[in-house]
């Protein structure tokens, strides 16, 4: 059985949740919105993969953890050009050793003007 887990980031108009927990394990999705309207942020990769993975660690905190709790991460870019500078920001919040990482160029992501959106597995003590 699973429960959601409140993290204040503005809910989606789709069925899905943001941060769901099973046992010890929770399961994070994010995206480069606005955590308080929603919106999506402009700019290029690099503000938009630091704000996805900033909202990453506002759903692992609500569900008790740190990013050092993250073990796997799937990340969807629609350009592969865009690796280089997702990886620079990606640096910035995870150190060794790194959560598993799978990398995945797609042709869309379904809001407009989105760019990445992150996949994380957390496994909480």
């Amino acid at each position: 059985m699973i429960t959601r887990i409140d993290t204040g980031i503005a809910p989606s108009a789709s069925p899905v949740n943001d941060a769901v927990r099973a046992g010890q394990q929770v399961w994070l999705v994010a995206i480069a919105e606005d955590p308080l309207t929603g919106a999506i942020v402009a700019g290029g990769i690099e503000a938009q993969a630091r704000r996805t993975i900033e909202n990453l660690q506002i759903a692992v905190v609500a569900a008790g953890g740190t990013l050092a709790n993250i073990v796997q991460v799937q990340v969807f870019l629609i350009d592969s050009a865009d690796a280089p500078g997702m990886n620079a920001v990606y640096r910035e919040f995870f150190v060794q050793p790194y959560p598993v990482r799978a990398t995945v160029v797609v042709k869309e992501l379904l809001a407009k003007g989105l760019r990445v959106e992150m996949l994380a597995t957390a496994v909480l003590d």
